[in-house]
């Protein structure tokens, strides 16, 4: 069955000088966020999100949802997995890369067949899928 996800954005203003703010979002678990030029073309760390951090933080939880389930299929459920994304913006151009970083407690298994799944986690995650026009998109996998 197929799911829909809705987020709802305000926007005011021009781009360098305006301001929006996510609304609502279907889950309502996300709440009220601001967003700006600022936020995504600087290091900002007022508070204020970014596209670029939204799919950061799509991007981790798809992957380590993508490589629990390959880990739990092959017999070897994580204790735990650490994900990071990285998403990379430059002003201009758009999106330039996106590095993953995972660290996995994964009982009985070894760490060639760790980088195995998640090297196909990477590749087979639906947003890996979506953001493939991302031309560079690295990934760094450590077994604890």
């Amino acid at each position: 069955m197929a799911t829909d996800r809705r987020a709802d954005v305000t926007w005011n203003g021009s781009l360098m000088e305006g301001s929006g703010t996510i609304t609502k979002t279907t889950s309502g678990a996300i709440g009220e966020q601001k967003v700006s030029w600022p936020a995504r073309a600087e290091d900002s760390q007022g508070g204020t999100t970014s596209p670029e951090e939204l799919i950061a933080a799509a991007h981790a939880a798809c992957f380590s949802m993508a490589l629990s389930h390959a880990l739990a299929q092959a017999g070897n459920a994580p204790d735990e997995l650490q994900t990071s994304a990285t998403v990379t913006f430059q002003p201009g151009t758009g999106i330039t890369k996106i590095a993953l970083t995972v660290e996995g407690s994964v009982p009985g298994i070894d760490d060639a067949a760790f980088q195995d799944a998640a090297r196909t986690a990477k590749e087979n995650c639906p947003v890996s899928q979506a953001l493939a026009s991302v031309p560079e998109i690295s990934l760094e996998a450590t077994l604890r």
